[in-house]
């Protein structure tokens, strides 16, 4: 079986194989384990790499590429459309939602569903590097989609409280033979970046890379793009957060005082995209950061009165059916607004983030290796409805930006 790369478009003033200055603690409490992207070359092992890796974190990049998670339970909180009695405004946003038969492609060889009552939603956060994401992000308009931001959302049964799980996309895993959706096949390749897996075979074969990884069916898919992203932001009045420190990265085009602030769309695609004036400057604080996005967004969407205004809550269902694609369960209204009402009674004080257990790759500073023993106890956990316990995120890597940013 051969390696994959995942390529990574330049960005101006910097090319793909600059080190990043300084390199992470081998250790850290819980937080979000993930490293700095860079092109995955090669198909020697990680026992090879590690003999023969010499090299310095690189510089981190900007934040392109990064459409955020939080917009797909952004849009479970606000695509509450059902007895509106308007049937144009009911097939234009069935029109607008974009979605993949999972179930046809990947067939019977899969995880079995649980009969507790849970469920799994995998979140993907993807850049085409067109359009809008194009202007958003900078970088070359190459024809691809990406996939940078996964989380694992687990919600308890009944539906009151959830686990959200984020996936390091640097994390060096075995990637199973799997089928696009268009029908092509791709071959297994082993110790590849975790999200190559999205760029080669889309959202069923990334699906099939997750539930390989963890032994557990992902009932539901969502994917967002961070476009519609800013978009929802604005037309959501912003939302609210807290810095506990400065936060200055000219690259995401963000400008932060320690402070609580009202992030427009902008400033928050900012916030969720920054590396350099964070954390240890790696990926995985900026998973941290955006798990504290996610809660501030969540709660925020609790407080939006959507229902006291037809406009806004139109504007806010349109641009939400337009940023996600679901698996073909959900590729409807009717099925999204029943999906969402699952999950309205999930407040941001109900939902525990972390990360999947990883150590840092001794070999190469821009990757992250699975802590296997630490994150079999994490699908333990979910597979039985439990919570995370503790022990499965004690001592693992860390972006060192916990506490950075909270929601107010």
């Amino acid at each position: 079986m051969s390696a994959e790369s995942t390529p990574d478009p330049g960005e101006p003033g910097q090319g793909p194989g600059q080190p990043h200055p300084g390199t992470p603690p081998p250790g850290g409490s819980q937080g979000g384990p993930e490293g700095p992207a860079s092109p995955d070359g090669g198909t020697e092992g990680a026992a090879s790499r590690r003999r023969s890796a010499k090299g310095r974190r690189r510089k981190p990049r900007s934040g392109r590429r990064k459409a955020l998670i939080a917009l797909a339970w952004t849009t479970a909180g606000i695509v509450v459309l059902g007895g509106t009695g308007v049937t144009y405004l009911y097939f234009k946003l069935n029109g607008n939602i974009k979605s993949v038969d999972i179930d046809q492609v990947l067939g019977s060889d899969r995880p079995s569903k649980t009969d507790n009552g849970s469920e799994n939603i995998l979140v993907l956060g993807s850049d085409s590097r067109s359009g809008g994401n194009k202007k958003l992000g900078g970088g070359t308009d190459d024809g691809t989609a990406r996939s940078d931001t996964a989380m694992i959302v687990h919600v308890y049964k009944g539906h009151k409280k959830a686990a959200v799980v984020s996936i390091p996309r640097d994390t060096l895993v075995d990637r199973p033979a799997c089928t696009s959706a268009d029908g092509t096949e791709h071959d297994a390749a082993t110790d590849v970046m975790f999200n190559s897996a999205y760029s080669t075979g889309g959202a069923a074969c990334a699906v099939k890379t997750v539930e390989s990884v963890t032994d557990l069916r992902m009932d539901h898919y969502l994917e967002v793009d961070f476009d519609g992203f800013e978009k929802l932001v604005d037309e959501l009045g912003g939302v609210q957060v807290t810095t506990t420190k400065n936060i200055d990265d000219p690259d995401s085009h963000l400008d932060l005082k320690a402070g609580t602030h009202t992030l427009t769309g902008k400033q928050a695609l900012g916030l969720v995209r920054t590396r350099h004036g964070v954390g240890d400057g790696s990926d995985l604080g900026r998973i941290q950061l955006q798990q504290a996005f996610v809660k501030a967004l969540v709660a925020q969407v609790k407080d939006v009165g959507v229902l006291s205004s037809p406009k806004k809550l139109y504007d806010l269902a349109d641009t939400a059916t337009r940023t996600v694609t679901t698996d073909s369960s959900l590729g409807s209204v009717n099925s999204l607004v029943s999906f969402a009402s699952g999950l309205k009674g999930i407040g941001a004080s109900h939902m525990t983030m972390v990360t999947m257990p990883v150590e840092y790759d001794p070999a190469n500073a821009n990757r992250v290796l699975l802590d296997k023993s630490k994150a079999q106890q994490v699908w333990t956990a979910l597979k039985n409805d439990r919570p995370v316990p503790a022990s499965a995120t004690t001592g693992t890597a860390s972006g060192q930006a916990k506490g950075v940013v909270s929601g107010s």
